[in-house]
C-alpha cells in the first residue's frame, strides 16, 4: 500500500478548515438572531487556563499553514494574529486554504522523510515530514479545531458532528 503524504495533509486540512469556516457563518447568525455581543463567543474560554475562541482558530490554521510549507519544502507565511470578529477569522480561514491549494502536490509528495525542525532553543523539535504530520501536526490542528467547535457547541450554536466533519 502506497502512502501519499500529500493525500493526508492538504485536503485534511482543507476538509476540516472548510467546516470551521461554516461553523463560524451558523455561529454568526446565532449571535445576530439571539442579540448577544459577538465577543462573548470570540474570547470565550471552555476554561480559565485554556486560550478563547479566536486564538483555537488562530491556532488551527498556523498549523495547517505550517504543516503544509514544511513539507512543501517553502517559508511559513507570517499572519499578524489580529482578527477580531467571525468576518475576520472567515478571511484567515480563506487566506489559509488559498495557501494550502497553492502548494505543489509534487513539492509535498516524497516529503515523507524531509527533515523538519520547528520551534528555537529549547523548544526545539525534530522530526521526518511523516512523523511531524502525524504525530505533531495532524493532532495539534484537530485539539484546536475541535476546541473552537466544543466552545461554540457549549454555548449554544446548533451544530454537530456533521458540522464539525463537514463534505469529503
Amino acid at each position: 500500500m502506497t502512502f501519499s503524504i500529500h493525500a493526508a495533509s492538504i485536503p485534511v486540512f482543507k476538509q476540516i478548515l472548510n467546516s470551521l469556516s461554516a461553523i463560524l457563518d451558523k455561529a454568526e447568525a446565532h449571535v445576530q438572531d439571539k442579540k448577544i455581543d459577538p465577543n462573548a463567543l470570540l474570547h470565550y474560554r471552555l476554561f480559565p487556563d485554556m486560550l478563547p475562541f479566536v486564538r483555537q482558530i488562530q491556532i488551527a490554521t498556523d498549523f495547517a499553514k505550517g504543516c503544509g510549507a514544511r513539507l512543501a519544502g517553502v517559508a511559513v507565511p507570517p499572519y499578524e494574529d489580529s482578527e477580531q470578529s467571525f468576518a475576520e477569522l472567515k478571511a484567515r480561514i480563506a487566506k489559509t486554504i488559498a495557501f494550502l491549494e497553492s502548494l505543489p502536490q509534487a513539492d509535498i509528495e516524497g516529503s515523507e522523510t524531509r527533515a523538519i525542525t520547528t520551534g528555537s532553543g529549547e523548544k526545539t523539535k525534530h522530526f521526518t515530514g511523516q512523523t511531524y504530520l502525524l504525530h505533531y501536526a495532524l493532532p495539534h490542528f484537530y485539539f484546536h479545531a475541535t476546541t473552537a467547535y466544543d466552545i461554540l457547541r457549549h454555548n449554544g450554536i446548533d451544530i454537530g458532528k456533521k458540522d464539525f466533519i463537514g463534505s469529503y
